[in-house]
C-alpha cells in the first residue's frame, strides 16, 4: 500500500459543510445533516490513499481539479503534488465558479 497524502480544507469548504449542516437544521432534521456531512468526510478521506479516484471536473478540464460524486454533492478537490486540498462540496447540479 502506498502513503498517504496529507488532505486540507478551503474555507469555501468549510462553510459549504456548515450550510449543509445549518439547512437541515431548519428543516428540523439535523439527524439528516450529520449523516450527509459524515458520508462526504468518509469519501474524502479515501481521498489520501485514492487521490487520482475522483474525476476531472468537467467545467474545467484541468487534471489537478477533481470531484468526487456523492450525490447530491460534488466533493471538488485540487490534487497537487503533496496534498489534497477540498475546494468546495456543492450540490450536484450547481455549475463550478472559482474565484
Amino acid at each position: 500500500m502506498g502513503r498517504k497524502i496529507a488532505i486540507f480544507f478551503a474555507a469555501s469548504a468549510l462553510a459549504d459543510l456548515e450550510e449543509i449542516l445549518d439547512y437541515y437544521q431548519e428543516q428540523a432534521v439535523p439527524q439528516v445533516g450529520q449523516r450527509l456531512v459524515s458520508g462526504i468526510l468518509a469519501d474524502i478521506e479515501l481521498l489520501a490513499a485514492q487521490p487520482e479516484m475522483g474525476r476531472v471536473v468537467p467545467e474545467f478540464e484541468l487534471d489537478l481539479l477533481r470531484e468526487l460524486i456523492l450525490p447530491p454533492f460534488r466533493i471538488v478537490y485540487r490534487r497537487d503534488a503533496n496534498r489534497i486540498r477540498i475546494v468546495r462540496v456543492w450540490r450536484s447540479e450547481r455549475m463550478l465558479v472559482l474565484p
